[in-house]
């Protein structure tokens, strides 16, 4: 056994030898931030959610809240995912102040369970869904989905289209979806 041992031994010393000593790197919060998944260059493959709402002129808003909550990396992850990206005019309708309000650095836990609603975990195209479904999102609320006659809604909000993306599928829709107030 001791035998075994120290052949073991050496061949991890045979191993090291020759071999630059290991160091510690220091890595800054920016460098950090610098390399996340949305960072990754990439002009031949599919469009990830968040590229599909970054290169969307309906969807700056959206794109400088998921930026506000530092999701942006998240969503560009493997997936799958289902989102329900409003509109810019959506975020118009919003009361006077608020989207300002949750873009606060004090408020970004409150925005990201905003937009947690918004995302569902895995891929729900349109044929899968069916009138009265309901989906627990991110947030760990539900929505309702609704179709009659072809048409989608979620929580009333109107489905204006769709795109499929790599990780997931993006539904545009014509309103902010606000979670259930907690009791």
């Amino acid at each position: 056994m001791k035998t075994y041992v120290l052949i073991f031994l050496m061949g991890l010393l045979a191993l090291s030898c020759g071999q630059p000593a290991a160091t510690t790197e220091t890595t800054t919060e920016a460098e950090v931030a610098a390399g996340g998944q949305s960072n990754v260059k990439d002009d031949d493959s599919q469009q990830d959610v968040v590229k599909i709402a970054v290169n969307s002129p309906d969807h700056t808003t959206l794109v400088a809240a998921l930026k506000a909550a530092e999701y942006v990396d998240a969503l560009s992850n493997a997936g799958p995912f289902t989102v329900f990206a409003p509109t810019n005019a959506a975020f118009d309708k919003l009361p006077a102040g608020t989207l300002e309000s949750l873009t606060k650095p004090e408020n970004k836990e409150q925005l990201r369970t905003i937009l947690e609603y918004h995302v569902y975990v895995g891929v729900l195209t349109e044929n899968i869904i069916q009138d009265g479904m309901t989906l627990n999102q991110v947030s760990l609320d539900n929505v309702r989905l609704n179709k009659k006659e072809g048409k989608i809604t979620v929580n009333g909000a109107n489905v204006l289209g769709s795109a499929r993306g790599s990780n997931g599928i993006v539904y545009i829709i014509d309103a902010v979806l606000l979670p259930p107030e907690k009791k």
